[in-house]
């Protein structure tokens, strides 16, 4: 009873506030980045709950927690320092500057305006709507298994459930309404996580007891003191897993719009710290604690968690207080509801106003515009519930191979382009083609051979097979080919480009 009434009161207070900003909204620059306007605690919370969801806390959490032991922590040090802090300070100013210089309130609108390409923005807005969906699935999947552990609800009934008060409350409120859904959300989450790593320590007699225990548990290989090591049992895998999870934020159109909502540069230093402390507690706090994994689930004859990947974390919450598992049902609900609010938000603009607008030859006005968002917000959500119902029980569409997917295509294809975009003026329309074509064609070919074709690899201990290593290959292999395409292709116009780099100067 104590967790239903927890949840009733914090879902009425997410649709209230959907409510009140109802009004607020007097156009499109409000309902996609509330104006410009948000300051530093509103941006960074609003950062970081996107970043970090159910994905993170159930799914990446515990197939990587059992994976590497309590080296697991690693990825959530480089999720702070390479996911938060440094895109921050490389990517934020120069991101608020730009885009209001362009004009452009979505991904594509940059590319269209900073390349002079209307078929950039076009094939954008298709790579957003078509690879965000298997990320919002995973959210979805995620959420359920909680709620499905908690209350003993059916999973599919509880996915659809999330997708209607999700829709309720960034349909109604818009950006304004999901920032501040996002500032609560945050607050919930930081107390949330360290209340549950400490309790989920003090199961097994506290830290340095639980290290022991830890590291009595032998790996494949038969070792021991292992999941209790620094870099635990493989650290050259891990490193994709850092890279795909931290590095990714950069080239996400749903974590790098948040910097052209920022409404100055003094909010984006403030940010930035804000930011970065978030980002140690929540990621740090969920992968440390996925590392325990082993200590609540048993393995199966061939070595994986008894009920699955994404099994695990729900196992864990058994050993929490019925009060303190209501704070993590609202915990997880509060940062899969932010990321999802993100993600829809995301696609239903980046539709509307880089592919439905451009069709209409301009004839629609703002309040069609906002009108149409609102309906690809409940579309995108229906596409998103029936996926994550059909892959749930689908060993492999596992939450943390959705997420890979998902981050592979979106980063691998957009962080090069926005990045030199940002700081190199010779960058090329082809350049930027063939950082589109990689990413996703890296992606979909490793996803048709490896995820869904059931081939394995590994070289030199690498796992090439794991979308996780496909992802960060995608991100590190755009990174260096675009600015070496530019080198021989035809350059953008000069005077238009000074231009452009006048207003981040």
């Amino acid at each position: 009873m104590t967790m239903w009434i927890t949840l009733a009161a914090y879902l009425c207070l997410m649709i209230a506030i959907g409510a009140y900003y109802r009004k607020k909204n007097q156009g499109t620059n409000d309902y996609v980045l509330g104006g410009r306007t948000l300051g530093s605690w509103f941006t960074a919370f609003a950062y970081g709950t996107s970043y970090f969801s159910a994905v993170i806390f159930v799914g990446y959490a515990g197939k990587f927690g059992w994976a590497y032991g309590a080296s697991a922590a690693w990825i959530g040090i480089g999720n702070a320092i390479i996911g938060s802090l440094l895109p921050w300070i490389i990517l934020g100013k120069r991101t608020q500057k730009m885009s209001k210089h362009l004009e452009a309130r979505t991904m594509p609108e940059f590319f269209e305006h900073r390349y002079n390409s209307k078929g950039l923005k076009l094939a954008s807005a298709v790579i957003i709507f078509v690879f965000l969906i298997p990320y919002t699935a995973s959210a979805f999947n995620g959420l359920s298994r909680l709620f499905e552990k908690a209350f003993h609800v059916d999973y599919s009934v509880c996915i659809i459930a999330m997708g209607i008060i999700t829709a309720i409350y960034v349909i109604v409120g818009g950006y304004k309404a999901t920032a501040l859904n996002d500032f609560i959300q945050g607050i919930i989450m930081l107390i949330g996580i360290v209340a549950v790593v400490v309790t989920i320590l003090n199961a097994h007699g506290g830290l340095g007891s639980s290290l022991d225990q830890l590291g009595e548990i032998p790996d494949a290989k038969g070792r021991t003191d292992i999941f209790n090591s620094l870099f635990g049992p493989d650290p050259i895998n891990l490193i994709g897993v850092v890279i795909l999870t931290s590095l990714g934020t950069w080239g996400l159109p749903q974590m790098v719009t948040k910097f052209y909502a920022i409404k100055d540069e003094q909010a984006i230093k403030q940010g930035t710290i804000i930011s970065t402390i978030f980002a140690i507690v929540v990621a740090g706090g969920c992968y440390f604690q996925g590392g325990f994994g082993r200590l609540f689930v048993d393995p199966d004859e061939n070595g994986v968690p008894v009920g699955g990947f994404d099994g695990i974390i729900p196992a864990m919450m058994d050993s929490l207080p019925e009060i303190l598992f209501g704070v993590v049902i609202v915990l997880v609900l509060s940062a899969s509801m932010s990321t999802l609010s993100s993600l829809v938000l995301t696609s239903s603009s980046t539709l509307t106003l880089d592919m439905i607008k451009p069709l209409m030859k301009d004839k629609l006005d703002e309040k069609k515009e906002v009108l149409i968002m609102r309906i690809f917000v409940a579309l995108f959500l229906l596409l998103s519930c029936i996926i994550a119902i059909i892959t749930l029980q689908n060993q492999v569409t596992v939450i943390s191979t959705l997420m890979g997917i998902s981050w592979g295509a979106l980063a691998g294809a957009f962080i090069a382009p926005f990045m030199w975009g940002l700081y190199l003026k010779n960058i090329t329309k082809v350049a930027v083609w063939t950082s589109f074509v990689c990413g996703v064609g890296i992606t979909v070919a490793h996803m048709l051979y490896f995820t869904f074709g059931g081939h394995t690899l590994v070289i030199g201990g690498l796992a090439v097979h794991s979308p996780v290593n496909a992802g960060a290959f995608a991100m590190l292999f755009d990174i260096a080919i675009v600015p070496l395409v530019s080198l021989f292709t035809s350059k953008p116009d000069k005077a238009e480009v000074d231009a452009i780099f006048k207003s981040v100067e």
